[in-house]
């Protein structure tokens, strides 16, 4: 084993980066520096604290800022962009790691778009494109469907399988253009000129699949913007992704996070209508039944209005009552019939109780004298002629 006379005490690795970061912080140049480079490695985490790499052809730094300095910035940043990016250096003693800690960061490239982006948004939202009172709305049932996009692209033919899978009876225009580049604007405005002399267009709609924003940039054209908002039919725009906004989504009648979300906003679902009409159907029917049911139990209530009103009504009726006023009057001249009947009985019966000639039939006999009744002896002298009747005949005979 071999000695050095000169060798020293060993330090610690938290020992060793812990000078390292106090070396670093006592340069000046590190404490107050601005760095170009491009982003990489980017990610926010849930704390807020924005951590990334900057970059160029040679080498890597690693870079962090924090939740409230990435709050002062307009967007964050996106993979590939330069930056300008001021801050200070240390070291992150847990991994010994050289960073440079980011107070403030300039765009650069994309950047300058987004600012150019910015000014126009700006400009013509003062001039009152982007109103909420100029949009129009979409018509429900489309015949017609423009669509302005490029040809070669898969968006066309992601629209028209949402269409004939939604609703396929509209008819389906292209206006091919090409929707990236220098050139890209000047079509997309002749592109939409174009579209709208059909005959009976109900809708356009404005399509680009996702990219960066450069990519994007022909739809923050402003001759695309004026040419979108000018157009004689509502567009809905379907550009990039979910979070890609251009100014052509705000002229726009109707923004779509996406061109195959832009094709389901412009037509109905047929499984919807379908299941609509049947459940209108069921309606229909049972408001059908109802109202029959309805004007039946009228008419039924009208044709007895009717007969009781009726001549013939009145005839029957008058007719019954005839024979209920004979009935009543035969009952009557009956009753009346019997009770007379009764008194003649009882007169009869009283009759032949005084009658005289109840008495004869007893043996008795009945004198008159001349049509007078003998009652009395002092009624008649001696020869006088007298009448005896007698229960079965009268003789005469004379007095003695």
């Amino acid at each position: 084993m071999q000695f050095s006379l000169f060798a020293s005490e060993p330090l610690r690795v938290s020992e060793l980066t812990t000078h390292l970061r106090r070396v670093v912080e006592a340069d000046e140049l590190l404490a107050d520096v601005w760095v170009q480079g491009e982003i990489s490695n980017a990610s926010r985490y849930a704390s807020g604290h924005f951590y990334f790499s900057l970059k160029d052809e040679s080498a890597s730094m690693r870079c962090v800022m924090w939740k409230g300095q990435v709050a002062r910035l307009a967007r964050l940043p996106q993979q590939g962009e330069q930056v300008n990016a001021h801050g200070h250096v240390s070291v992150y003693d847990v991994r010994g790691e050289v960073q440079l800690y980011v107070d403030r960061m300039e765009m650069l490239g994309a950047g300058a778009l987004w600012q150019e982006f910015e000014r126009l948004k700006t400009t013509l939202a003062k001039e009152g494109l982007f109103d909420e009172g100029r949009k129009r709305p979409l018509p429900r049932f489309p015949r017609k469907i423009g669509i302005v996009t490029s040809r070669s692209g898969a968006v066309i033919q992601d629209i028209r399988h949402i269409l004939e899978r939604r609703y396929p009876l509209p008819e389906v225009l292209l206006a091919n253009t090409a929707v990236q580049g220098a050139d890209a604007p000047p079509q997309i405005v002749a592109a939409l000129a174009a579209i709208q002399q059909v005959p009976g267009l109900d809708v356009i709609i404005v399509a680009r699949g996702g990219g960066s924003m450069e990519d994007l940039w022909a739809f923050n054209d402003e001759r695309v913007a004026r040419a979108i908002r000018a157009c004689s039919v509502p567009v809905v725009c379907g550009v990039g992704h979910e979070t890609d906004f251009t100014i052509a989504d705000f002229c726009a009648d109707l923004r779509a996070p996406t061109p195959t979300a832009a094709a389901q906003f412009c037509t109905p679902d047929q499984n919807e209508l379908r299941a609509n009409m049947l459940l209108f159907q069921q309606r229909l029917q049972r408001t059908m039944s109802e109202n029959v049911t309805d004007a039946r139990r009228r008419l039924i209530q009208d044709v007895n209005a009717l007969h009781r009103a009726s001549p013939q009504s009145q005839i029957e009726q008058r007719r019954q009552r005839l024979d209920d006023l004979v009935r009543e009057a035969t009952r009557h001249l009956t009753r009346r019939l019997e009770t007379e009947r009764a008194q003649l009985a009882s007169a009869t019966r009283h009759l032949n109780a005084l009658n005289p000639l109840a008495t004869l039939e007893r043996g008795y006999a009945i004198v008159r004298k001349k049509d007078v009744v003998v009652t009395q002896a002092s009624q008649v002298t001696r020869q006088d002629v007298i009448e005896i009747h007698v229960r079965d005949g009268e003789f005469t005979a004379r007095v003695e």
